[in-house]
């Protein structure tokens, strides 16, 4: 009797997809390697909020953003704790916060095998009166082509990358 073909997207052929990825992360991405590209991926993530604040204050007559901490180098990376950058203004708040996962390389939260995960929280004064805090996750993701910053909204499924327009997005609704 032959085996019964699959379709790619049947839960199987998922699963064995995720089991691949996730070991052929593990072999690309050596574990001395993985601090540094912890380090690199923590500047990355400020570069991308500092180049963000800075676009949006060079348009306004006073600058209104503020980024901490306003720099940031890769030694300033936590390995064993939870890493914070924050974007505020005038009681509205855009918070990142990001950290290792227990393994070296997961795929426990995202399907894509990543090094760092996280949240970005957005959130106003008028906000916090009603309890609303809008919440994404994050994650750097490692694969065989790319690394970079993913966000994943669990509401709608969506997931992209982490660019000056993905900041925009959260940041225009509070105003």
């Amino acid at each position: 009797m032959g085996t019964p073909s699959m379709s790619e997207d049947d839960p199987i052929s998922r699963l064995a997809r995720h089991i691949e990825a996730a070991h052929e992360a593990e072999r690309l991405v050596r574990s001395d390697e993985i601090a540094d590209l912890r380090r690199q991926a923590a500047l990355g993530l400020h570069t991308t909020c500092a180049e963000f604040v800075l676009s949006v204050n060079t348009r306004l007559a006073k600058p209104r953003l503020d980024l901490s901490p306003a720099t940031y180098a890769p030694d300033l990376f936590r390995e064993t704790g939870i890493n914070v950058f924050q974007v505020s203004s005038e009681g509205r708040q855009m918070q990142i916060t990001f950290a290792a996962p227990r393994q070296p390389v997961a795929t426990e939260k995202f399907a894509i095998p990543y090094i760092l995960e996280g949240e970005i929280r957005t959130y106003s004064q008028k906000m916090l009166e009603r309890f609303e805090i809008s919440t994404r996750m994050i994650f750097f993701c490692v694969a065989s082509d790319r690394a970079d910053w993913r966000y994943f909204d669990w509401r709608t499924r969506s997931t992209g990358a982490i660019d000056r327009g993905f900041l925009i997005s959260l940041m225009e609704p509070l105003f």
